[in-house]
């Protein structure tokens, strides 16, 4: 089975040419402790047997800055596309995009929160940034939004005023699934089932929530399966943000999809990958 991991990060160890400035002034721990350059990434993919990957700009080490994501993934077009950020509100939004498309980038993500920064949703309902979702629905660039349950609602409000565009939902929303089956704390993660162009991101942040209290990998995945369908779900790996190795964290993923059939177990590690970016389709 091919395998791409659509949320791997890199960090680059020449400061010079590529100076950390992190969004919201606050630099992750994580980029500092656990660095990972493009190269230090394609020979985690060899280990880990991951084919090809989506990889995500680190806001939180370089802001608005795309070039080194971008110039990272042009050494390995054959293996690696680049997701970027971009101030979506400001008044050179548009054009910016274009000219990081141009420069490479297949993909966009919106980071409201995390592990720098409560999470702020307000930055979802913005209108200043609604040319810039007309110009991703015009290029097919899909958009990545990191946020909570707070921003659920915002979620909803973009994904239904933009259907042309692809909405990937990091951490799946980071929903609370302790309660276990029915998921009933979920519920506002459900809500979304019937939301054609929002896609799910399955990450270690959920296989390791989906282990603890009432929640189980066997109740929880079919269940979202059931509901959006394994079309719209796709494996992000989140290294090096998350400990382990990258072959730890597919085989966790492996393991905590083991109940589904494979033919929705290619979807969730390539297939909707492909979807979304058709360039790790070639």
């Amino acid at each position: 089975m091919t395998v791409i991991d659509i949320h791997p990060h890199i960090i680059s160890d020449d400061a010079e040419r590529y100076p950390p400035a992190p969004l919201f002034g606050k630099r992750s721990d994580w980029s500092q402790e656990r660095p990972c350059t493009v190269a230090s990434l394609i020979a985690a993919m060899d280990e880990a047997g991951v084919d090809k990957a989506a990889v995500v700009h680190s806001s939180t080490t370089y802001g608005f800055d795309n070039s080194y994501v971008v110039d990272g993934c042009n050494q390995f077009p054959d293996r690696l596309i680049a997701v970027g950020s971009v101030d979506v509100a400001a008044d050179d939004a548009v054009p910016v995009i274009r000219g990081w498309v141009d420069k490479g980038l297949k993909g966009l993500r919106i980071f409201t929160g995390g592990s720098t920064k409560d999470f702020d949703p307000t930055e979802l309902e913005n209108p200043a940034a609604y040319p810039a979702w007309e110009v991703l629905g015009e290029l097919g660039v899909p958009m990545c939004i990191q946020t909570g349950p707070i921003g659920l609602p915002q979620v909803t409000d973009l994904a239904r005023r933009f259907p042309k565009v692809n909405i990937i939902l990091d951490h799946l929303g980071r929903p609370d699934v302790l309660d276990g089956p029915p998921y009933a704390n979920a519920d506002s993660l459900f809500a979304l089932a019937d939301i054609p162009n929002i896609y799910l991101k399955l990450t270690p942040r959920i296989f390791d929530d989906a282990t603890k209290e009432k929640a189980s990998a066997e109740t929880f995945f079919p269940r979202v399966a059931a509901a959006f369908g394994a079309n719209r779900m796709a494996w992000g790996s989140n290294f090096p943000t998350s400990p382990g190795t990258l072959a730890e964290i597919l085989a966790t993923a492996r393991a905590g999809l083991a109940s589904l059939s494979a033919a929705d177990q290619e979807w969730i590690f390539s297939k909707t990958a492909q979807t979304l970016y058709p360039a790790l389709a070639d």
